[in-house]
């Protein structure tokens, strides 16, 4: 199976949760989607995470240059 992008399984695990939602799925399919699901969700919060490590905050220095900086996650002071 091919390493999908974080669109493509997230776009995956829409398609499994309409395919849940509407109810009609046999119990075993139920199942294995929802282990897909479930394996889906932790690759995109992975990537996630790795974004947001990634992820730098441009402020400017005392004459006007931009400097970047570290991203501090939410609360970090």
């Amino acid at each position: 199976m091919k390493k999908r992008s974080f669109e493509e399984s997230a776009q995956r695990l829409e398609e499994i949760v309409r395919l849940l939602e509407r109810g009609d799925v046999p119990l075993e399919e139920a199942m294995a989607l929802f282990e897909e699901g479930t394996g889906l969700m932790k690759t995109c919060t992975t990537l996630l995470d790795r974004a947001e490590q990634k992820v730098r905050k441009l402020t400017a220095a005392p004459d006007g240059t931009p400097v970047e900086q570290e991203f501090e996650g939410e609360g970090a002071e």
